[in-house]
């Protein structure tokens, strides 16, 4: 097999560019054989857009028993993933995901185990993990050559949305529709990278504040504090509503500060391990020595092509993929723990409590409210799809 030919599954904002730099051939290894989405007027784009031997379905299930595709990327509400993911992987397809993995942690948990008894490859949509800067500390902190991480601090309120933003469909910023705001939608892939970079907290205590900017019903606001296994601690600080925002991530470690920000990457590196200075230098208001370094990367930033090409290579020589499916499930535990926490004004431990989430999540779901929309987009009991629209 010399391509994969691979079907989209929702051709709304993110399905559609997926859709064309496949098709203009930015993925070599991946041909697109079909699309699928329930709305008419992304069926009709996908008639006047893409090549005549791409088969269009209403449905995803459809495309998924069509047997035409070896693998699916799904791009649908976020409710869906999980469910259309399991589906692919009965039918014995490969599976790239669109973030976030799902909702809730307990059906990402079960589409996990789903992917691990298939033996397919199952990718995640974490393209930040491309980018060089965060590649870089990764890179950096994992290395053990700054010591351990003392501090964590991430300000990235550069989400800036208007009130049409959220008005323009009716399944975002709704429970039963999106699942949360700012946390579910634009911050996946900062909830990724934090864990990736620093590893998982044991305990968090959040502040999300629902409609505090905006006429909606989920979380637009939100200051969450970590605490690690080692001591370490974070802060983690996000919304919708700030113009201009900030997006500067910090991590703090024995050996000196890394600092992401404006694109660049820099290392205040100490000439002595901290915590050594501190028990052995006999004067009360010394500090270490320290060197400001602008950390040299790659340069590479291939992003959405970066993880289709891997996931195309996995798939036809085993290559490594940008993020494994599986992984998906990390953020989406500190996403979940966040909301936890600030729906019972207390701190939550990890492991998380994934019944009690969904106990309460459904609490919220049942008063939902869906917004007027020409096309609505509208979920079944059982929370079946339409297109997503980030």
């Amino acid at each position: 097999m010399e391509q994969v030919k691979i079907g989209i599954i929702g051709v709304g904002n993110m399905g559609s560019d997926h859709s064309k730099r496949i098709t203009n051939g930015d993925v070599p290894e991946l041909k697109l054989a079909a699309v699928a989405d329930r709305a008419q007027s992304r069926r009709d784009w996908a008639k006047e857009n893409l090549p005549d031997d791409v088969k269009i379905f209403t449905e995803g299930d459809d495309l998924i028993d069509s047997g035409i595709c070896d693998a699916v990327l799904i791009a649908v509400p976020h409710y869906q993933h999980p469910v259309l993911a399991m589906r692919a992987f009965e039918k014995g397809l490969h599976v790239m995901c669109e973030k976030p993995a799902g909702v809730y942690t307990k059906i990402v948990r079960e589409m996990n185990e789903a992917a691990k008894k298939s033996g397919k490859v199952f990718g995640m949509m974490f393209n930040q993990r491309t980018n060089c800067v965060y590649r870089k500390m990764h890179e950096l902190v994992h290395s053990g050559e700054l010591g351990a991480i003392k501090r964590v601090n991430w300000i990235i309120t550069d989400w800036y949305r208007t009130q049409s933003y959220y008005d323009s469909g009716s399944w975002r910023a709704t429970w039963d529709g999106e699942g949360g705001g700012v946390l579910l939608n634009q911050c996946p892939h900062n909830l990724d990278l934090i864990q990736w970079i620093c590893g998982m907290p044991s305990r968090v205590r959040a502040f999300c504040h629902e409609g505090k900017w905006h006429n909606i019903e989920v979380e637009d606001d939100v200051t969450a504090y970590l605490e690690y296994p080692n001591g370490a601690t974070g802060v983690f600080v996000t919304t919708t509503g700030d113009a201009p925002g900030t997006n500067r991530f910090e991590v703090t470690l024995e050996m000196g500060k890394l600092v992401c920000e404006n694109d660049k990457l820099t290392l205040y590196k100490l000439a002595q391990n901290e915590r050594e200075f501190c028990y052995t230098c006999p004067q009360g208001f010394a500090k270490p020595e320290m060197e400001v370094i602008e950390v040299e990367t790659d340069g590479q930033n291939p992003q959405h092509n970066g993880v289709l090409k891997a996931f195309a290579a996995n798939i036809l020589r085993g290559e490594p993929l940008v993020a494994g499916g599986e992984e998906g499930i990390n953020g989406l535990t500190l996403s979940n723990a966040m909301h936890l926490s600030s729906w019972l004004d207390e701190t939550v431990e990890l492991p998380l409590d994934e019944e009690h989430f969904l106990e309460e999540l459904n609490k919220r779901r049942a008063n939902s409210k869906k917004k007027e929309e020409k096309e609505a987009v509208t979920f079944d009991v059982d929370g079946t799809y339409g297109s997503e629209r980030k």
